[in-house]
């Protein structure tokens, strides 16, 4: 019998956490003879909605309505599991089975109202090395309200599992972008504090100020809406007119891109290396979708993304280590800045790191001079990525941890005689 299942996530957001949120429907919807599947849909801040009219968003839309429907007609709405995609503070006990899924922490500590949460749900599924391992090795010293006794090493104590972002196949958009330089860095990042923005622009353009080589910025503020982008070129303009005679360039992407759009715009010829010198990433979905498309990367040796840009390699005396594929800023680590602060997420004294302008430069300089070095590097990072974080591996992953706490105890008596008959039989 099908496992009635329902998702809470904002499964239609242009976000990272609407991505996350299609990944795990995808992965549920690759064993629909295993789940009978059902969609809370959720908004994440003002980010806008996908907008692509495919197949996709039409059974989203279709599992949506279901949902409500169901919702409607059953005074008590039995589920036999959820799957929540959100930042911990919003898991609840929807079901009596419940997942948690987040993209965890770009930070060095996790919120005490995090690890409460943690109590909450039967398994955590993270997406990096780095989210799981700080989650797990916060912790407090905190009271028990019922009977007042003091708890020193109040943890995590929920099992955390990692399955990572798949590759994922589009045929490239035609899109007419015709740069006026030859040689041009990419980033690919919302316009907020913990993305550096600011600095990836200013300091590029200091590199650079006497060179035509350009920076093509993929960016947003809030949404894709026309107020936004205005805003958008409000604040880039400002930051160019303090340098009149530059000869670098940066082009502004602005509005919302389909994936095969996006895929073009990684494999644009003039195109040679995506850029980034955010203070942390749980993952960092855009170094990813550059890494499995062979584009160089540039960007702090520190966070999520490190899960694949160092690729295991053999060594001069044969055994296996993890060696860096990307040019790697260096950085130092320190308090995160009062202004963004996020009660019960951002906490006040966590850190994250700050990469070093000098280092950014010098990387900016290596890739530009050196770019034949650093495309074969990404090649053969492509190579590894594309074989390890396959899409169907993906999908099994999670579907296999979902299975391994939903399926009810009868079921894996069922389970394991049915081997046992298959043995017997074979």
């Amino acid at each position: 019998m099908k496992k009635k299942i329902i998702v809470r996530a904002p499964v239609l957001s242009r976000s990272g956490y609407g991505e996350h949120a299609r990944f795990v429907l995808r992965a549920l919807r690759s064993k629909e003879d295993l789940y009978d599947i059902y969609i809370l849909n959720t908004t994440w801040g003002q980010t806008g909605w996908i907008y692509e009219d495919d197949e996709e968003r039409r059974w989203f839309d279709q599992m949506i309505f279901k949902t409500s429907e169901y919702m409607q007609r059953q005074q008590n709405n039995h589920f036999d599991a959820s799957i929540q995609v959100t930042i911990p503070n919003e898991w609840h006990k929807l079901a009596p089975i419940n997942v948690g899924v987040t993209a965890g922490i770009e930070t060095s500590k996790v919120s005490p109202q995090w690890i409460e949460k943690s109590f909450e749900v039967d398994k955590i599924v993270t997406i990096s090395e780095h989210s799981k391992n700080i989650y797990l090795e916060t912790s407090y010293e905190a009271k028990n309200e019922e009977t007042g006794e003091t708890i020193k090493n109040f943890r995590c104590k929920t099992p955390i599992e990692i399955v990572h972002y798949p590759v994922r196949n589009f045929e490239k958009a035609d899109l007419d972008l015709d740069f006026e330089t030859d040689f041009n860095f990419l980033t690919v990042a919302q316009w907020g504090p913990r993305k550096n923005l600011e600095n990836t622009i200013q300091w590029f353009i200091e590199e650079f100020i006497d060179i035509p080589v350009g920076l093509v910025v993929k960016t947003f503020i809030v949404n894709n809406s026309i107020i936004d982008r205005h805003e958008t070129e409000k604040r880039i303009k400002s930051m160019l007119n303090k340098y009149p005679q530059r000869k670098c360039k940066i082009y502004l992407l602005h509005g919302d891109m389909s994936d095969s759009e996006m895929m073009a715009i990684y494999n644009n010829s003039k195109i040679k290396a995506l850029v980034s010198v955010a203070h942390g990433e749980g993952f960092g979905l855009p170094l990813f979708e550059a890494a499995y498309n062979g584009l160089p990367v540039v960007a702090p040796d520190w966070s999520g993304h490190l899960d694949f840009l160092y690729k295991p390699t053999k060594d001069k005396k044969g055994k296996i280590k993890k060696k860096a594929h990307f040019a790697k800023v260096d950085y130092d680590i320190g308090p995160i800045p009062k202004e963004v602060i996020w009660d019960g997420v951002l906490i006040k004294d966590s850190l994250w790191c700050y990469p070093k302008q000098g280092s950014y430069k010098m990387k900016l300089r290596e890739v530009y001079k050196e770019h034949g070095r650093f495309k074969k590097q990404a090649k053969d990072l492509k190579n590894w990525v594309l074989k390890n974080f396959e899409e169907k591996e993906q999908y099994n992953k999670f579907t296999d941890i979902i299975d391994s706490v939903v399926r009810a105890p009868d079921e894996e008596v069922d389970f394991l005689f049915n081997q046992l008959l298959e043995q017997a039989s074979g």
